[in-house]
């Protein structure tokens, strides 16, 4: 039997609320009180985030602006300020610093925090948070919530509980009750096709995975079903990533109209392999492993093909592009994506941070 009170250790998990939204909303103040999303504003554009407002008709991140105004007519859609995000991850940083320097950045918005060893606030993880996020709204006027866990799996789900403006702390004796009862699509790594997988075979809390066993979750997750099992009861050894190495490279482009000729297709293709060309250029000192294309149909499926490959080859990405027009059945393409996959890195000293958060 797994025993989630193993680990002592002290992770905080540091999310923002709604961040490009709330950065949007203080630097607008007009737009407090209204319902506002970034992301494209054209008619194909995609919404990156939304602020609580917007929530409450259902409008949600990845949404299309087309459903997105159906659901929320008076929803305000704001081009996105991406130097300007980041410059306030910078300084959202900089506050995490005063508190450790075992930080692992996950995005522009969110982190997890080791404090385990701090002697701050009398070594107390939930008191270190509160004044993070006192701090980020007394400095930045934004707010934050959190997570405080023995381990990372557990405080990004507790950060998730009493958002917006909340923390939730989850200290070790309480870590088997806490995740029972959680669905498994709350799980980081189960998305909502693999979540139904599940379900239909009668896994839909933790509570079930505890009643089955790692055999029986290999038939249905593979190779997942191990670190599910041990998530159940609430476990999870990973440590913090302090440095990050990237491992690919992606460029995608969302056409003004949808195409349907593989010959229009080829155009754009050889548009975005001269601009991921340029952005490889900052990366001269990784090795390609892989390369693949990526393609959205007007039903919003997509499908991706890739092929082991050393080097960056105009002449591959056409061969997958064909490969992955043939499973089109006659549907429009709406998106077309090219990424590069790095080998992994036998040396550290070439590692390059991802997130500036």
């Amino acid at each position: 039997m797994f025993n989630a009170n193993h680990s002592q250790k002290k992770i905080i998990h540091i999310d923002m609320d709604c961040f490009y939204a709330a950065v949007e909303m203080r630097d607008n103040p007009e737009w407090r009180n209204v319902p506002i999303a970034v992301g494209g504003n054209g008619p194909r554009g995609v919404l990156c985030t939304c602020n609580y407002k917007a929530r409450e008709f259902g409008v949600r991140s990845a949404m299309p602006n087309a459903r997105a105004k159906a659901l929320c007519p008076e929803l305000i859609i704001v081009n996105g300020r991406m130097s300007v995000y980041q410059q306030v991850s910078e300084q959202i940083r900089a506050i995490f610093l005063r508190y450790t320097d075992l930080i692992e950045p996950l995005s522009l918005d969110e982190a997890y925090l080791d404090v385990t060893d701090s002697p701050l606030f009398y070594g107390s993880a939930t008191l270190i948070a509160e004044q993070i996020r006192r701090d980020i709204y007394n400095e930045l006027n934004l707010t934050a919530s959190a997570g405080i866990a023995p381990n990372k799996f557990i405080a990004k789900i507790a950060s998730d509980e009493n958002k917006p403006n909340g923390q939730c702390v989850v200290a070790p004796e309480n870590v088997s009750a806490f995740v029972a009862d959680l669905p498994l699509k709350k799980i980081p790594g189960i998305g909502p096709k693999t979540s139904e997988k599940l379900k239909a075979y009668g896994f839909e809390s933790c509570a079930d995975v505890r009643a089955s066993s790692v055999a029986k979750l290999h038939t249905i997750v593979g190779k997942f079903a191990n670190a599910l099992y041990q998530r159940s009861f609430g476990i999870d050894d990973r440590v913090l990533e302090t440095k990050r190495v990237r491992k690919s490279l992606a460029i995608e482009t969302t056409m003004a109209e949808d195409i349907d000729s593989i010959e229009q297709c080829q155009v754009i293709l050889i548009n975005l392999f001269s601009k991921l060309k340029q952005r490889l250029a900052k990366h001269d000192d990784r090795q390609i492993s892989k390369q693949t294309v990526k393609i959205k149909f007007a039903d919003f499926q997509q499908t991706t093909v890739d092929m082991q490959s050393k080097a960056c080859i105009e002449a591959v990405f056409i061969e997958l592009l064909q490969k992955a027009m043939t499973r089109s059945n006659n549907r429009k393409v709406r998106l077309i994506g090219l990424s590069l996959g790095f080998a992994e890195q036998q040396s550290m000293d070439n590692q390059c941070q991802l997130a500036l958060f």
